[in-house]
């Protein structure tokens, strides 16, 4: 009995021919019925390498990056040779953030055909993730190098610009693309967030309406909130509240620092928070803190933030880094923004024991460096304000992580343990819109400097542009914060108070015509909205002395900017919200005794501005229980402060000793050395 040979399992031309008909349905759009194919080449042949490939691409259309993957490392494995191959891995390598092997890949296709622009672009992008972003341009210079026409090339080129600090560049560059196509959407938002970033506020808001005409669902589309804000643009923020509302209830993200000065509401603050922190850590690794205690006598806590220079965060930390306890402390700082070499930065590195500037290191780069540095608690000073950079803490370098004092509100991060606050800004029944746990200091949340310098010489009311006479009414907040219903009442008032005017900073051409106009609306003379430019700070608080009061804001109120004025002697009228941004000038003024100014309803604050106008002595004797509590109560007593901080700290590392969970606490008060 003769036996035949055992069938042949696949014929190659068969599944060649398979194949072939799958990748036709895929360039033509037919991605269901090319799969079913590609998987009966594969159920034929596993190692087949287009079909284990080309389905990868077909997994990385649909956004199935994770599998594409896998089918992609699969057909490198049977084939090595193909240039492209390596760079459509590598940009699936990008879209899961895997920067380092995204490079990698890149490398590998270049060593093929070394002038692929697409693998130059792919290697680009892997590095602006890594935040190199002057090597991405480099990078993106070596593509227009080999093809000057690259749009992919051009438009990464541009984002890389604006991260720069080079706009103007960013702007011609969108220009050029949009000459070609005038419905590109990648461009049309870079070239809105180009002039917004150039203070061209109502040419950026033109561009945004123009980019939301052509593609309203892009992800960049509600970055218009931050051009109309900035420019007092009530009408067009109304219209986005509710579109902004739906949008991250939907899961979106979005700025959750953009959403502090349109919202109220704690609880879409922290949905707003959870989707941003989720949608920028989504492919980084986390894991528990794993490092073994190493026996020492000092807790080492290490501060991390952009904004070691002349700032707001910087002015009011600055004395709190010098007094920290160093017999008990070893006190660190973490810097990843610029570097402006004035006399704050360089205060500011004298008193850290370590100051590392990370600005230029990637994340990896960064967290190999941070978890060489045996930290026991992190405190990010920066929250999502503008340049935050969360990711350096995403993988634990610490096993104590707290939120403080830049960012007034939830990170929705489950890798920050604590946020540090106090009774008024954040009662502990606001637990719920938190996941952090609740710190409360005694007193008040923010530190202060008590050595702030107020210039000696006021200026004339000429020199600041004021009319020698006349009720000044001042708000020195940034300009976003201003809202609808408070100008509103500042409207009112400037009509009660005759010959009054409205002190404002801004200089803004865009702003100050739009809040001129608004105040002639309300029958108002505009040229009775003064505007202050920028000053150094010492003369800045100086000027304070020429206003008669200080009118704060909601939902965002005056932070930094309340200090400000206190110290300098102003009193400031504050409406106290519903979350932590709207309540942060009624703590201050808890902590500095003049608990009488703080409100809670807009109608109570425009009957208190006007009792202070028309009752001259009960404004004068709160002005001189002002200047005497300045330097008698605790608000700006910074070796009190650092005591009550150090006491949160020792607590925090006990609570993580004992192997217990972060929890709430209150920091006892201790009495005034």
């Amino acid at each position: 009995m003769t036996t035949k040979n055992p069938p042949n399992p696949y014929d190659s031309n068969s599944i060649n021919a398979i194949v072939g008909r799958a990748m036709a349905l895929h360039r033509g759009g037919q991605l269901a019925e090319a799969e079913r194919l590609y998987k009966s080449a594969l159920a034929l042949n596993p190692d087949h390498f287009e079909a284990l490939h080309f389905f990868g691409l077909l997994e990385a259309q649909r956004g199935h990056n994770v599998e594409a993957d896998e089918f992609m490392r699969r057909s490198l494995e049977i084939n090595s040779g193909v240039a492209e191959a390596f760079t459509n891995h590598a940009r699936v390598l990008n879209a899961l953030k895997r920067s380092e092997q995204a490079i990698a890949a890149c490398d590998k296709a270049l060593s093929l055909n070394g002038r692929s622009v697409e693998a130059i672009v792919s290697r680009g992008i892997a590095l602006y993730d890594l935040g190199r972003y002057h090597d991405a341009l480099s990078t993106y210079d070596q593509a227009l190098a080999i093809k000057p026409d690259y749009i992919v090339a051009l438009r990464n080129r541009a984002n890389a610009l604006i991260v720069l600090r080079r706009s103007d560049e960013a702007l011609a560059i969108c220009d050029q693309i949009l000459a070609v196509n005038s419905k590109d959407s990648t461009s049309l938002y870079c070239r809105a967030n180009a002039l917004f970033e150039l203070s061209r506020f109502a040419e950026s808001l033109l561009a945004y309406d123009r980019a939301r005409a052509v593609a309203p669902e892009h992800a960049e589309a509600c970055n218009v909130a931050d051009a109309a804000q900035a420019t007092c643009d009530w009408v067009r923020i109304a219209r986005l509240t509710e579109e902004l509302s739906a949008r991250i209830e939907g899961g979106m993200p979005f700025s959750p620092f953009s959403l502090l000065g349109i919202c109220d509401d704690p609880a879409l603050h922290a949905k707003c928070a959870k989707n941003y922190i989720a949608d920028r850590t989504k492919f980084l690794s986390r894991s528990g803190y794993a490092r073994p205690v190493a026996p020492r006598d000092k807790i080492r806590i290490a501060y991390f933030s952009s904004d070691f220079r002349e700032h707001a965060t910087a002015y009011l930390i600055a004395g709190l880094i010098e007094r920290h306890d160093r017999t008990r402390f070893d006190i660190i700082g973490i810097s990843f923004g610029a570097d402006d070499g004035g006399n704050m930065r360089r205060r500011l590195v004298d008193a850290f024991r370590q100051f590392h500037d990370v600005r230029t290191l990637s994340n990896p780069a960064a967290e190999a460096l941070l978890n060489g540095l045996d930290i026991d608690i992190a405190v990010d000073l920066h929250g999502y304000t503008r340049g935050s950079r969360p990711e350096l803490l995403c993988g634990r370098i610490a096993p104590i992580q707290v939120n403080y004092l830049g960012y007034p509100g939830t990170m929705g991060a489950d890798f920050i343990d604590y946020v540090v606050a106090d009774a008024v800004t954040v009662p502990f029944d606001q637990q719920p819109f938190y996941t952090e746990k609740i710190v409360h200091m005694p007193i008040c949340y923010q530190v202060n400097d008590d050595r702030r310098v107020v210039a000696d010489q006021t200026p004339t009311r000429r020199d600041a542009g004021l009319p020698e006479q006349g009720f000044v009414f001042c708000s020195f907040n940034n300009v976003y914060k201003i809202t609808l219903p408070f100008f509103n009442v500042w409207m009112h008032l400037l009509n009660a108070v005759p010959g009054s005017v409205l002190w404002l900073l801004g200089d803004s051409p865009t702003l100050m015509s739009n809040l001129r106009r608004e105040a002639q609306a309300r029958k108002v003379d505009p040229t009775r909205l003064i505007f202050a430019g920028r000053a150094p700070l010492a003369e800045h608080l100086a000027r304070h002395r020429l206003a008669d009061l200080f009118l704060d804001t909601l939902p965002y109120n005056a932070h930094t900017t309340a200090s400000d004025a206190l110290w300098a002697g102003l009193p400031v009228l504050t409406c106290r919200g519903r979350a932590f941004a709207g309540r942060v000038a009624a703590s201050l003024l808890h902590a500095v005794g003049l608990p009488e100014l703080v409100t809670d309803s807009l109608a109570a604050y425009e009957a208190m501005a006007l009792r202070l106008v028309t009752e001259q002595a009960q404004l004068a004797a709160i002005r001189a229980k002002l200047a005497r509590n300045r330097l008698t109560y605790p608000l700006f007593d910074t070796d009190l402060f650092r005591r009550h901080i150090e006491a949160a700290y020792t607590r925090m590392w006990d609570i993580w000793q004992r192997g217990e969970s972060p929890q709430s606490f209150s920091v006892e008060a201790i009495k005034p050395a």
